[in-house]
């Protein structure tokens, strides 16, 4: 059956301006996520240091992370790497003097020391990084 009124007098579709089988919040949604896109952190990281007080925390209180130590680092070669034995030293770039990294699921978050506490490892938080500090060691990496 014929259509009365010609193809291109009719209104736009969703198909034709790239909106198809989205809905007004899926649009709305993909601005949200420009608004907290990383390059955005950079600018605003200082502004929004607080989280805003509708935000529930107990939605990710349980979520597991990875704490870790980074004590130092060496580059080395193949030659010298397989080289190693039980006994071997490798010097790393770090001082002994200069606190540990504090990392959680690699980012630093932090500076430190070791301690010993019940005959466990354990570290003592010299200077922890602020928010803004962390949002921009994310984007460094």
């Amino acid at each position: 059956m014929a259509s009365d009124t010609p193809e291109s007098a009719a209104p736009a579709t969703e198909e034709q301006d790239g909106t198809a089988g989205q809905s007004p919040d899926e649009n709305a949604g993909s601005a949200a996520a420009e608004e907290y896109a990383p390059d955005n952190f950079e600018q605003g990281a200082a502004a929004n240091v607080a989280p805003p007080a509708d935000v529930n925390l107990d939605l990710i209180l349980d979520v597991p992370v990875t704490v870790s130590l980074q004590v130092g680092s060496a580059d080395i070669t193949i030659r010298e790497l397989v080289g190693l034995v039980e006994g071997s030293v490798v010097a790393l770039e770090r001082e002994s003097s200069e606190p540990l990294d504090v990392m959680v699921n690699g980012t630093l978050i932090a500076h430190g020391e070791i301690v010993v506490v019940d005959d466990h490892f354990g570290v003592r938080l010299t200077d922890v990084m602020s928010p803004a500090e962390r949002i921009m060691n994310i984007n460094r990496q």
